[in-house]
């Protein structure tokens, strides 16, 4: 009886193991040949220049010595991960403090439909159309909304050259991305939230705990797997900007590059200077950085877990 029990079991579990080879078969096909085909490109010099094909030669690593060496790619870092770090802390911010007024009864918010919709639509406008708005809204000239807004209001006696300011640049794409972020943040910090046992919170009372030692105590720790999913996931995405700063600053990053950022580098080489070699390397320089910084993320949130205690 047992063995036809164990049977029926192994049988019931090969169904698991032929749902995942859909997955498996898309992931080789359109992840994993292509990742090991980039590395096979990254060894090779294989550019265009004019009207003539350089390559493909065998160079080994000397694309990635190259990388480092003209040191454009440690800027571009910089600028890609100040970039990201100015509207993520906003954005974890409100995200927050939005989840906890939308999850808290005693607060017995109206419209609360109303205002998740209207939250969560930036993220459905393409980071394109986003930035073009922005580009038509600050323009630097006498016909920008925002010029003729504050010439209007006397803040300012002469339009302001938005896009030729290096913090005005880098403030505005990171003010865009928290727009177009915080509200699917703000989902799922409210799930996490709502799934807590509001048995705690009612103990929390019952021993005397204030609202800020409550959620210090209680709500962050408890929601740590998801601000840990969210810093993740918001890290590689914030490494793979591309689409906001490429309209806004018309593919340059100008003012003096400062507004460049490491997929626009790339960009750079695969589509303007088609150095296939160099882009090759520079993908799998990113893969790596990107794998190692959502590492570190992940070892730093699940250290060891501190004293819950109210203080």
């Amino acid at each position: 009886m047992e063995k036809q029990k164990k049977g029926n079991i192994v049988r019931f579990n090969r169904w698991g193991y032929y749902f995942l080879i859909p997955f498996i078969v898309v992931y080789l096909l359109f992840s994993f040949i292509p990742l090991i085909r980039t590395f096979y490109n990254s060894l090779f010099e294989n550019y265009k220049s004019g009207l003539n094909q350089i390559g493909p030669n065998f160079v080994g690593f000397r694309n990635f010595v190259d990388i480092f060496k003209n040191g454009d790619m440690l800027k571009y870092f910089g600028n890609t991960l100040l970039m990201w770090i100015i509207g993520f802390i906003p954005q974890i911010f409100f995200s927050l403090l939005l989840g906890a007024w939308f999850t808290d009864p005693s607060l017995k918010l109206k419209c609360q439909r109303f205002f998740k919709t209207v939250i969560y639509l930036p993220n459905l406008i393409m980071a394109s159309a986003f930035a073009m708005l922005f580009f038509t809204l600050f323009a630097g000239n006498d016909s920008g909304p925002i010029n003729g807004l504050l010439i209007s209001l006397k803040i300012i006696d002469e339009p302001f050259a938005f896009f030729k300011d290096v913090v005005a640049v880098r403030s505005l794409v990171g003010f865009m991305n928290f727009i177009m972020w915080f509200g699917n943040t703000t989902i799922l910090l409210m799930a996490g939230m709502m799934g807590i046992d509001p048995a705690l919170f009612e103990a929390a009372e019952v021993d005397g705990a204030t609202a800020t030692q409550v959620f210090f105590k209680i709500t962050l720790p408890l929601l740590r797997p998801i601000l840990v999913y969210v810093l993740m996931t918001s890290l590689i995405g914030g490494l793979q900007m591309f689409d906001v700063p490429q309209v806004l600053t018309n593919g340059k990053g100008d003012p003096n590059r400062s507004a460049m950022t490491l997929i626009m580098y790339l960009n750079r080489h695969i589509s303007v200077s088609k150095n296939w070699g160099m882009g090759g390397a520079l993908s799998v320089v990113l893969f790596f950085v990107t794998g190692a910084l959502s590492l570190v993320v992940y070892k730093v949130s699940n250290g060891k877990k501190k004293d819950n205690s109210y203080k």
